[in-house]
This record gives C-alpha cells, structure tokens and sequence, in this order.
C-alpha cells in the first residue's frame, strides 16, 4: 500500500487534534469540568474549605466520564482533610516545587526573557475576549486559563490550555511521583485535552531531566520584552522604552536658599 500523501496525513492528524463539535448539553458539561478544575486548584481558604459539601455534591451528579471518576477520587481525599493541613500540602506542592508549579509559561520558558512576551501575549488574549484578569494572579496561573477557558469556549478558549500541554504533563507527573491527591485534579484535565504525541512525550522527558531554560531577568510588568515565540501574527509588541530624557542642572543663582 503507498504511503497517504502528505496533504492528507496533515488533514488527518488536523483533524485528530481539532476538538470535536460539542452539543450544548456537552459544551455545558465541559465548562462545568474546567470550573471546578479551576477551583479545585485554587489555594483552600476558608472560603473554598467551607464549599467542600458543595463542591462533593455536585461531582457526584456529573455524568459518568474519566475526568469525573478523577474529580471523585480528590473530593473524597479533600473533603477528609483539616483546613490546615490542606493549606500545608497546598504549598507543599505548588509553591516549593520547581516541577508542580501552576504558573504555564515557566515550562517553556523559564526564567527567561521570552517568558515575559508569552504573558503578555495570554494577556492581550484575555483582553481581546473583553476578559479582566483584574490583576490578582499572572495570566498564566492555571487557574486563571482553566476559567477563561471555561468562558470562552473550546476553540480559542482552550488553546492555551493545548498549547501548555507539555507543562500540563509534567505538573501531573510531579504530582503523581509525590503521591499528591492533585494528581486527580491534572488527570481529570488532560482527559479533556488532545492526546500526547510523540514529540510532546519526548519534550517532557527532557523537562525532567533538564527543567525549563535559566536566564535572570524579572518579570516586571510580566517580564522583559523580547522575541515571543508565542506572539501571533500582528501581536502588538509595545517598543523599548527610550532613554531617559536628561534635564540639564539649572543655571546657578546669585544667592542660595537653605532647607525650607
């Protein structure tokens, strides 16, 4: 049998990676999937430590799918856990490991100048779907993209969430290897994502062995400008600041004032 011309292995695997149309019913489900992904993510204040019986309730009513029976399994581990030892484990995880951290952008840019232009970009993007972060969190924080991905809907909504696959990975990996119940919450999303291919099992390998590139630059406001992968086309890249304008010293006076 000849091989498929090219064309048609691309639409193919297009077609494989293209999320499927949903019904509202589905569409539905899935914005209700992120949500409480987001929230389940999010740091277990006494707010979100009072909605466990919320929260476990209304797990149990969502359909039967893989991402539901993951969802499960953390509730139930949640649920039985005392506020304080949910806010220990909590930055445990997600503060003190290089390899769990929720924030995207680290995973394939680390600290370096490039990760600045891709927050950038995910913050034109919320934006440009009339989305105000309002500032608390960098755009990057999964929380954050799992509910704007439930706002905005599986197409442009979940892209970030596509395109940080491979961190998404890693994430689950750490989580696993550390016997974190979040585990569940990181399988639960990835069922709802393409599958891996190759290439992204091959990226990930290499993330554990060798972590995300190391630059020091800060990221103030969201990092130092420079060539962002991420940028689409016709981004807006705002210009280098210019120099500082020098005011000259002003002409010396005839008498001089002392402090006020």
């Amino acid at each position: 049998m000849s091989p498929l011309p090219s064309i048609v292995r691309t639409r193919v695997r297009a077609a494989i990676r293209r999320p499927a149309r949903l019904t509202p019913e589905e569409a539905e489900a899935r914005t209700l999937l992120l949500r409480l992904c987001s929230l389940l993510l999010q740091y277990p204040d006494t707010e979100l430590t009072a909605a466990r019986p919320v929260l476990t309730t209304t797990i149990e009513a969502l359909s039967p799918s893989p991402a539901a029976e993951h969802l499960a399994a953390f509730t139930t581990w949640f649920t039985d856990q005392e506020p304080e030892e949910l806010e220990r484990h909590y930055v445990e995880m997600f503060d003190l490991r290089r390899k769990s951290s929720l924030y995207l952008t680290y995973y394939l840019h680390g600290d370096t100048r490039r990760r600045g232009m891709a927050l950038l970009t995910l913050n034109q993007r919320y934006k440009a779907a009339g989305w105000d972060t309002d500032g608390g969190e960098l755009p990057d924080h999964l929380p954050v993209v799992l509910e704007f991905a439930a706002l905005a809907g599986p197409g442009g909504g979940e892209a970030p969430l596509r395109q940080h696959r491979r961190g998404l990975e890693l994430i689950h990996r750490a989580l696993t290897d550390a016997d974190s119940a979040y585990r569940h919450v990181l399988a639960a999303l990835l069922t709802l994502l393409p599958p891996p291919t190759e290439a992204d099992r091959a990226a990930v390998a290499q993330l554990v062995a060798e972590g995300p590139p190391n630059e020091e630059v800060g990221l103030d406001p969201y990092g130092t400008y420079g060539d962002g992968e991420f940028a689409p086309p016709g981004t807006f890249v705002p210009p280098m600041p210019a120099p500082p304008t020098r005011v000259p010293p002003p002409a010396p006076t005839s008498r001089t004032e002392g402090p006020r």
